[in-house]
């Protein structure tokens, strides 16, 4: 089992980066949530534990040993630059050696093969989250927000999703995560509403399908069966598209 923490930087009375209606905080813990449910839905054998999960204050001291009692395999510190530039750039500590340079290596490739941003290269810093964990740590910085070019990039979600992906890709193959097998989800509808969602549920359960309402991406879906063969899938998303249902086959 790996365990991976991750440290959505700054947070609270911190914002850290701020530009272009863009704030460090919020960006970073964006990702952080995105980056966890992929892994844990994705991956096999892998853990994950966040260092902060909101809009709160969470001192350096305290990310750091956290992540040192949980026993972490590895620190992930999350981040986006600002003070001109543009770009992305990774950051381990100083002489640190194997596997950690390694690590980097690894995951700054991964992270560039799907952001388009310059290469600001890997580096070294003396940053606390860096020298006062026990294990492996490093440290992304994902674009700058005062920058126009990379703000309106980090406004985009289908762009964020990419940064998510890349560290995905850089944590699965350096520490050779396996993907689940997919499971095929055949779904009815998505709302931001509750009672709209139980309300189409009530309305295939009265044709004879059985449902749920799972709560996912900040949406209420509505769920009418899930196989790990597509073909069951597809057989089910059928007989609901000749009830008269909208249906999508969502993989996970």
């Amino acid at each position: 089992m790996v365990k991976i923490f991750i440290d959505p930087g700054h947070g609270g009375i911190d914002p850290g980066a701020v530009g272009n209606g863009l704030q460090e905080k919020n960006l970073t813990l964006d990702i952080a949530l995105a980056l966890e449910s992929l892994l844990l839905n994705e991956y096999e054998n892998v853990l994950v534990q966040l260092s902060r999960r909101n809009d709160e204050t969470v001192s350096l001291m305290q990310r750091t040993e956290t992540a040192n009692s949980w026993e972490a395999d590895f620190f992930l510190s999350i981040h986006v630059n600002a003070g001109g530039g543009s770009g992305f750039e990774s950051y381990i500590f100083p002489d640190v050696g194997s596997p950690t340079t390694t690590y980097q290596d690894i995951i700054h490739e991964e992270i560039l093969k799907v952001v388009e941003f310059p290469d600001r290269g890997q580096k070294t810093a003396d940053f606390y989250v860096l020298r006062e964990t026990t294990m492996p740590a490093l440290l992304t910085e994902n674009g700058f927000v005062d920058n126009n070019d990379d703000a309106n990039k980090l406004k985009s979600a289908t762009f964020i999703n990419s940064i998510v992906k890349g560290h995905a890709n850089g944590l699965a193959n350096a520490f050779g995560l396996t993907k689940k097998s997919p499971i095929y989800k055949v779904q009815i509808g998505a709302f931001k509403e509750k009672r709209n969602a139980d309300s189409l549920a009530n309305k295939a359960k009265s044709k004879g399908f059985e449902t749920a309402v799972m709560n996912r991406d900040r949406l209420f879906k509505v769920q009418i069966g899930a196989f790990s063969k597509k073909d069951n899938a597809e057989t089910l998303a059928q007989k609901a598209k000749n009830t008269g249902f909208d249906v999508f086959i969502d993989q996970e």
